[in-house]
């Protein structure tokens, strides 16, 4: 984490007791205590991820909404498996099936209700078919799925992880795990999502065991642990995964993302609204 990673958790407090529907009066103490653990946080020992997951669940204590962007992750799913047939048919006509689910699911990165909630699907679909990825280890990644007997696939957002199963169906492997959260957090995907867009017709499904939009190893549970160090491949989907992962130095670790802050960018080698395919140590 940096000062801007700071910045943005403050920045985001009013938007997610609005989700959350806190009560106003309610609302100063909140805030009040938000900002003494952020002010507490130690930057070069912390991940932004896990300090998201602590302040929402204070907020869930002062709440009855448990999933507060479910209606936006029922909304994404639908308007992506909507056309999910357009997206197969271009991947089925295009010459690199392989590149063109590739760019789909890196594209479906976009949809994100975060601090700054702001997407365009159509626009980010059209662009990723017309540049060239800002970190491209994609050829690796190619060579790695077919040499590798087992995948491990980190989930992220919903909406997203429609352009996951395309992919996943597009590469054809047979043992693959696709892991997403143990429980609601902004608009990751858990089971019921995940099985709702019919992930389980092309992967196994797990949860990570922990509800942290992201993928923390000294959070995540033991089961979930068991596969990760026991996968061939690792494929980290979106920059929460990311920046749970990124100081890991693990050659089977594949990013998958569109960096949506310069904080990120920066740790990559990329600017924002770039798209990034990078294998963990180069």
């Amino acid at each position: 984490m940096n000062y801007e990673c700071l910045i943005c958790q403050v920045k985001a407090l009013q938007k997610r007791m609005d989700k959350y529907e806190i009560a106003e009066e309610k609302r100063n103490k909140i805030v009040s205590q938000a900002i003494s653990t952020i002010a507490g946080i130690d930057l070069d020992k912390s991940f932004s991820p896990e300090i998201t997951s602590n302040i929402l669940r204070e907020m869930e204590k002062e709440s009855d909404v448990k999933d507060p962007y479910g209606a936006e992750k029922k909304e994404s799913n639908h308007a992506l498996l909507a056309r999910y047939n357009e997206f197969r048919n271009k991947v089925e006509g295009s010459e690199d099936k392989f590149d063109t689910a590739l760019r789909y699911a890196i594209a479906g990165n976009i949809i994100d209700f975060g601090p700054t909630h702001h997407f365009d699907v159509d626009g980010t679909i059209e662009r990723v078919f017309q540049t060239t990825f800002a970190v491209d280890d994609s050829e690796a990644l190619k060579a790695e799925i077919k040499k590798a007997k087992s995948i491990l696939y980190l989930g992220d957002n919903c909406g997203e992880i429609v352009m996951d199963k395309l992919f996943l169906e597009t590469i054809g492997h047979p043992n693959v795990v696709f892991a997403v959260r143990d429980q609601p957090i902004l608009n990751d995907a858990t089971l019921k999502e995940a099985r709702e867009v019919g992930l389980h017709k092309v992967a196994t499904l797990i949860t990570n065991g922990d509800n942290t939009p992201s993928t923390l190893l000294h959070r995540v549970s033991k089961e979930f642990l068991e596969i990760y160090r026991s996968a061939d491949l690792i494929i980290s989907k979106g920059m929460g995964n990311f920046e749970g992962l990124m100081d890991e130095n693990d050659r089977r670790l594949f990013y998958l993302m569109m960096i949506k802050c310069p904080v990120i960018g920066q740790k990559v080698g990329a600017e924002k609204g770039d798209f990034v395919v990078k294998q963990s140590g180069n």
